[in-house]
């Protein structure tokens, strides 16, 4: 008889429900208490109050039909009209709201794939031309969208390198990307010399602020020196900003603003030849769920330009006292001074292996977001989180310190996972371990996340897993060499790459 569950006979008694509801939350990372350094964004309850009871207001409602639901269009109106002024758009700017930022992006790139296929024709295999920072759903858009994804090595300050970009357009560029900030370390790309770039090539140039979006222009406003990135910038043509990070809106809150409806037009979609009638969308989804714009409107609202600015000061000095701090810690340092609300990490001594320092972060109850490229730990910091910067210090100090005691522990757990992933040169193997991990995670019967640990100890069927528990220091020090030969092989090949 199979184990799989099935809808219940009778319905369950609804404070029965609730009670399971809330008892599946234990295991969860708790948020509230500023321990997780990314996922939520928290302005208090009280404003956590106000947007649940929006959000429940337009609970049932479908922007689907804008004509039926007219009040949703309405809201989506004023969200996209307060965005392009946070913004700097000029008046003919245009834009919608999205699920969040990888549907904007993913809208982005499609927009002006079919610009170009009407402007452009003759290009049959379009291609964006982007920094390696940019986020990954840039990966997933070329993937859905048949546009190829060249990206350009960044600088050694974490920031796109313009003229490794620039070697990279050609006759099927159709779009540039940058990002203001990029999220592993948290800095905004030159913009204003992108943006040359892509007046000078004739190419639009989308500014990917989902991340940093609603915290930027605030900064800016409290008297902070960023970088120019928004629509002052001439060539700047899109930019997408989630509501739902540091705008404080309820999950399920983006937007893509255009500097005017000649861009627009191309993310349209409209069938005429559907026996249930004519079908036009604005965005991706079909159903457009009520609740994440009203909760969106009602955000911005509460907020207010001061309540942002006042909250963005805030993280701003937490994010800086955390980035003082890592700075004392013998064997770590920062990876960068962010222009954003970001702390960032890497490895400073050789016998500082920095995924064993975040699985012992992890242990002391810390949620943990572990990078490549290189190898460093990120943390997006809330205003919430001030009290529990020194908390975190010294669970950082102490974490360190177990990790230079016990190298052993770089074979183990998810230090072995990351640690091996990082090191592989042919990244099609790091690929199909990933994919093995996300089987296990989503096979029949499965409700919460496979032993890591276990993955990593050779119980899997993975050979890279069975290859670093077999052979341990061995196995690293043989993948090390085969980076460095990869690396070679890559400078190689881009000499002999006649597009270079």
């Amino acid at each position: 008889m199979s184990d799989r569950l099935a809808i219940p006979e009778a319905g369950l008694d609804h404070a029965e429900i609730l009670n399971q509801l809330k008892s599946f939350r234990e295991g969860d990372a708790d948020w509230k208490a500023g321990r997780t350094w990314a996922l939520v964004y928290y302005a208090g309850q009280a404003h956590a109050d106000l947007i649940k009871q929006a959000h429940h207001l337009y609970f049932s409602e479908n922007g689907l039909n804008p004509i039926a639901f007219s009040s949703l269009k309405r809201m989506e109106t004023d969200v996209i009209s307060m965005t392009a002024s946070m913004l700097h758009a000029p008046p003919a700017a245009v834009g919608t709201m999205t699920s969040g930022g990888t549907e904007s992006l993913l809208l982005a790139v499609k927009a002006y794939r079919d610009r170009a296929r009407k402007l452009k024709p003759w290009i049959p295999r379009p291609e964006m031309v982007l920094p390696r920072s940019a986020h990954c759903a840039f990966d997933k858009a070329a993937h859905y969208f048949g546009v190829k994804a060249r990206y350009a090595p960044i600088g050694a300050d974490f920031r796109a390198d313009p003229k490794a970009m620039r070697k990279l357009i050609n006759r099927n560029t159709i779009l540039l990307v940058a990002s203001a900030p990029q999220y592993p370390q948290g800095v905004v790309d030159p913009v204003e010399d992108i943006a040359a770039l892509a007046r000078a090539h004739s190419l639009p140039l989308h500014i990917d602020a989902c991340f940093g979006g609603f915290v930027l222009p605030w900064l800016e406003r409290a008297g902070h020196a960023i970088p120019r990135w928004d629509f002052r910038v001439d060539g700047v043509t899109s930019i997408s900003a989630d509501i739902h990070k540091y705008g404080f809106a309820a999950k399920g809150a983006s937007t893509l603003t255009y500097r005017d409806m000649s861009y627009l037009k191309h993310q349209f979609f409209v069938s005429t030849d559907w026996p249930g009638g004519i079908y036009a969308s604005a965005t991706i989804p079909g159903t457009r769920p009520g609740g994440p714009i009203a909760a969106a409107w009602a955000a911005m609202h509460a907020m207010g330009q001061t309540g942002y600015t006042d909250v963005a000061q805030v993280a701003l000095d937490t994010a800086r006292r955390l980035h003082a701090g890592i700075e004392a810690i013998d064997g770590i340092r920062p990876c960068a001074l962010a222009d954003a609300p970001v702390a960032s990490y890497m490895s400073d001594s050789d016998d500082v292996d920095i995924y064993v320092v975040a699985d012992q972060m992890t242990e002391r109850g810390w949620e943990v977001s572990r990078q490549q490229g290189p190898p460093c730990v990120h943390m997006t910091v809330n205003a919430n989180q001030a009290p529990v910067v020194d908390a975190y210090l010294d669970d950082l100090r102490a974490a360190v310190a177990w990790t230079r005691s016990h190298p052993e522990a770089r074979k183990a757990g998810e230090a072995a996972m990351y640690g091996m992933m990082a090191k592989v040169p042919i990244r099609a193997f790091v690929k199909q371990s990933v994919l093995k991990v996300m089987e296990s995670m989503y096979a029949p019967g499965v409700r919460g996340m496979p032993d890591l640990g276990k993955l990593g100890a050779g119980e899997g069927d993975d050979p890279l897993l069975r290859l670093v528990d077999k052979y341990g220091d061995q196995a690293m020090a043989l993948l090390d060499k085969a980076q460095g030969a990869g690396a070679r092989l890559k400078a190689a090949a881009e000499k002999l790459d006649p597009r270079r």
